[in-house]
């Protein structure tokens, strides 16, 4: 299914289409259920005409094994349906989690335009509310049987009656099916307020030591309460709709009833019932006021499904930014990577090429055209938005597979992004690497400080985010991590920001000897002289040009500008 066909009734229909099997299982116990639970009044007027009036006590006790039997099946019936039900659910809703989290995962991106914090809430609460129309499914249907049979038990005691009630309650499910356009447009309001919500306090949570250190927590603090007070508002507008639905339904359905019972009585007084089926019509009548309010709950439950549902399919169905042609991982040439007329934001016709074996250092005067050429070679910008051709070992990215593309390039990024668990496993990402390889990674990266701070070594835990770790270690981490991955062209954007200067120069060094390989390709976009003093060749760019290119000590002593931007 493509992109654009996936739509919130997609979602709905593809829930039920999925969990087919224990839906319909679900369906046929829960109705048998109901079907039997109908039947208990009708029950009950028979044991009473038929062996109470009569004093009949061989058929009193055949009538109460008969009861017996009847709750049995409908207990049994109830307790797996319901299973069924909920199983469905939780199964549904699985899957949708994780077709969420690979589409937010996909390395081509997407137009989803959400936030972190939105595409959580969208995982959490979103993938389980639009799951719900599996059980609105079987809801639905078992209170359809109680009244079908409820009703057809009424016609055999009196043609009016159950006239009455095959006529009445569907138009009082349809009465009540009014409110579902604004129950829905309320819950979808509700989800949005509630996701804007979570995407802000992520984004506070995660920058909370930069807002303590600009002492802008206060304002931060005012932001989430007014963002959260929305919230509330919001909740208790879509509370009251539900309240004033479920309301509503109570009322109409005890009128129903209250109207049932009378009509039954009055018929009893002109003695064309009998006292048992006088029983089974007021017990009927009560027991109709159970699916009845069912369906209106069903009304609430599919509102709210559907508005979620709309939200899963603008996750799932948003369109990729980047597409990625088919071919596989290009053989090695002696130009790993070259630039031809490159031009992307601030870049404006760069030229550059990296040699196997080769140390390309890029001096950007402008951090902002540092940043548009990480995004070229990261791959993460669309050809549309481009200008010029990206070639990777001769060939052109766009025609690479976007996994054969990241199998030659790895693009570290200057926010380094550390997850919870081992420092193992931060450094091997889930490739078995053995404890030589781990450690000669974090000596080159200088980060041996790390593993000796710690009495665990590799074993040792990081919270969320590496936040047990100061920038410098992170930083030193994410640059181990790339070199054990071993790319064939290593891409690097200020490394050593948030390190002293004693322990840049031994990265430096470090770095140097890694990856001095015949066959790789580096690329340090620095402007840290210990970095580039170990490169080979030096790329200047000013206002997205291509100004200057030399041996470092060359520029240094010959360009007053690229001396005075890498010594101050």
């Amino acid at each position: 299914m493509s992109v654009a066909e996936i739509s919130g009734g997609v979602v709905l229909r593809r829930a039920l289409r999925r969990q087919r099997g224990r839906v319909l299982l679900g369906i046929a116990l829960l109705c048998t259920h109901q079907a039997a639970e109908a039947l208990v009044p009708v029950a009950i007027g028979v044991v009473i005409d038929r062996a109470v009036a009569t004093g009949d006590v061989r058929a009193l006790v055949l009538s109460l094994a008969g009861l017996a039997a009847l709750f049995t099946v409908l207990a049994f019936a109830y307790r797996t349906g319901a299973r069924m039900a909920y199983a469905a659910v939780e199964h549904e809703a699985h899957a949708t989690r994780v077709e969420i989290a690979r589409s937010a995962l996909d390395p081509r991106g997407h137009h989803s335009g959400m936030r972190d914090g939105e595409l959580l809430s969208v995982t959490a609460s979103d993938a389980e509310l639009s799951a719900l129309v599996v059980r609105v499914a079987g809801l639905t249907a078992a209170a359809f049987t109680a009244i079908v049979v409820a009703a057809v038990a009424l016609l055999v005691v009196d043609v009016p009656l159950g006239l009455g009630v095959l006529l009445g309650v569907p138009l009082l499910v349809l009465a009540l099916q009014r409110m579902a356009p604004l129950l829905t447009r309320r819950s979808s309001s509700q989800q949005e307020a509630l996701a804007a919500t979570t995407a802000l306090a992520v984004d506070l949570v995660t920058g909370l030591r930069v807002l303590r250190g600009i002492g802008a927590q206060d304002h931060a603090a005012r932001r989430y309460a007014g963002a959260s007070r929305h919230a509330l508002d919001v909740t208790l507008r879509a509370a009251t709709t539900k309240g004033l639905h479920l309301g509503l339904t109570t009322m109409v359905n005890g009128l129903f009833l209250a109207t049932v019972a009378g009509v039954a009585g009055w018929l009893a007084l002109q003695g064309r019932l009998t006292i048992g089926e006088l029983v089974a019509v007021v017990g009927l009548a009560q027991f109709i006021a159970e699916p009845v309010q069912t369906l209106g709950y069903c009304v609430q439950l599919f509102a709210m499904a559907r508005a979620s549902a709309g939200r899963v399919a603008r996750v799932l169905g948003a369109a990729p930014v980047l597409t990625p042609g088919d071919a596989g991982p290009p053989a090695p040439t002696p130009s790993r990577l070259t630039l031809d007329g490159v031009g992307h934001a601030g870049l404006d016709s760069v030229s550059l090429h990296v040699r196997a074996g080769e140390i390309l250092g890029v001096l950007a005067y402008d951090p902002s055209d540092a940043e548009a050429l990480v995004a070229v070679l990261a791959g993460r910008v669309p050809q549309p938005d481009r200008r010029g051709t990206l070639y990777v070992d001769g060939v052109p990215a766009e025609e690479l597979h976007i996994d054969a593309l990241r199998a030659v390039v790895l693009v570290e990024q200057h926010d380094v992004a550390l997850f919870e668990g081992t420092l193992r496993a931060n450094l091997s990402a889930g490739a078995q690497v053995d404890d030589t390889t781990l450690r000669a990674a974090v000596r080159a990266a200088a980060a041996e400080d790390v593993l000796a701070a710690h009495p665990h070594g590799f074993d040792r835990q990081l919270t969320e985010r590496g936040a047990n770790l100061s920038g410098g270690q992170r930083q030193r981490i994410g640059l181990a991590r790339a070199l054990v991955a071993d790319p064939p062209v290593l891409v690097l954007h200020n490394p050593t920001t948030a390190v002293d200067a004693v322990t840049e120069g031994l990265l430096a060094e470090g770095l140097a000897s890694a990856r001095g390989a015949d066959t790789h390709g580096t690329v340090l976009i620095t402007t840290s002289p210990a970095l580039l003093r170990v490169t080979h060749r030096v790329v200047v760019l000013d206002r997205g040009r291509v100004i200057a290119e030399g041996p470092h000590e060359q520029l240094l002593a010959s360009d007053a500008r690229y001396r005075e931007e890498i010594l101050r």
